[in-house]
């Protein structure tokens, strides 16, 4: 039978940090961790230039040529995660934080035409920081985490949302907003009954009116939190189409 490997002082150390951490935001209990890519972006960077290092990372794994992505540790909670880079920790909350996603397609064998597929998860920290993540079809578990962090930030906040729409409100997910009536963007809004599909497939957010489809956003990688977007309008379309 073969022994775990003891950990390092060092491991152990980092290990007692995040536990900390994490049990200082009461995220609960443990669940997973992974080896990944992180990248924090400057505070003072505006939005479009962070958002061309954010698809640069995605594209050639690091931000810019002056600053590249390092390893990083995640871990996994039950309300949260961390996120152990360059000598940090971050705290993530799921029912608090800001998910940004974008997917990038590289030849993998050019004779073979095969593409892999990176995803860049950009997520906001309980201090209000972006913190970047690399999620490689070459890194062990990348295929698990960035699927679970959705999930998850939709399950925390999915409640809250919903509870906030029965009360009038009106919710903004980037350039795109929704009611308990209505979904729009710009100058295109429809009324639920309305909205027979909305598409994510394509990299876009387009919208079947009546037959008719229009486009809300050009791109989905500047739509916060996409997946909970997705679960409204499932919720709001199908309750849309009830007598």
């Amino acid at each position: 039978m073969t022994r775990p490997t003891p950990r390092s002082r060092g491991e152990e150390l980092l290990l007692a940090r995040i536990s900390a951490a994490a049990g200082r935001e009461h995220i609960g209990r443990r669940r997973a961790t992974y080896v990944g890519t992180a990248h924090t972006p400057h505070a003072y960077a505006v939005p479009v230039r962070w958002l061309r290092g954010l698809l640069a990372f995605a594209r050639y794994g690091r931000p810019s040529a002056t600053r590249t992505g390092a390893d990083a540790r995640l871990d996994l909670y039950e309300h949260g995660l961390t996120i152990a880079v360059n000598g940090r920790i971050h705290v993530v909350r799921y029912d608090t934080t800001s998910v940004l996603q974008k997917s990038t397609q590289h030849p993998h064998d050019s004779a073979a035409r095969v593409l892999r597929t990176t995803r860049t998860y950009a997520l906001t920290d309980v201090e209000g920081e972006r913190v970047v993540l690399l999620g490689r079809p070459q890194d062990s578990g990348a295929e698990e985490w960035g699927p679970a962090i959705q999930r998850a930030v939709t399950h925390a906040q999915l409640p809250r949302a919903l509870a906030a729409l029965e009360r009038g409100e009106r919710l903004a997910f980037g350039d795109v907003w929704l009611t308990r009536e209505q979904v729009g963007s710009g100058t295109v809004s429809a009324r639920w009954p309305q909205v027979r599909q909305i598409d994510i497939t394509t990299g876009a957010i387009r919208l079947n009116t009546d037959g008719n489809w229009h486009t809300l956003m050009p791109t989905t990688s500047t739509t916060p939190n996409l997946f909970l977007f997705c679960a409204l309008v499932e919720r709001l379309r199908t309750d849309g189409m009830r007598p």
